[in-house]
């Protein structure tokens, strides 16, 4: 029992120092290049862009598959 009373205070221990560290680093630098909005949201598009037109050429040789092996 005592070792993880010990153990559970070094995590805690440790949360809160680095919890800290990341305070103290965005006191100092308030603009640390975090990631716009605009990029999210340009990622999202981008990922889902290619997943639908994955699916769409799936579709397309799944339905027309019976056809394409006779050429």
């Amino acid at each position: 029992m005592k070792n993880t009373a010990a153990h559970t205070y070094r995590v805690v221990y440790w949360l809160t120092s680095r919890l800290q560290d990341g305070l103290e680093e965005a006191r100092r630098r308030p603009d640390r290049g975090d990631i716009s909005t605009t990029t999210v949201i340009i990622w999202v598009a981008a990922v889902t862009g290619a997943v639908l037109i994955a699916g769409s050429i799936a579709v397309v040789i799944s339905k027309y598959n019976g056809k394409l092996s006779g050429l």
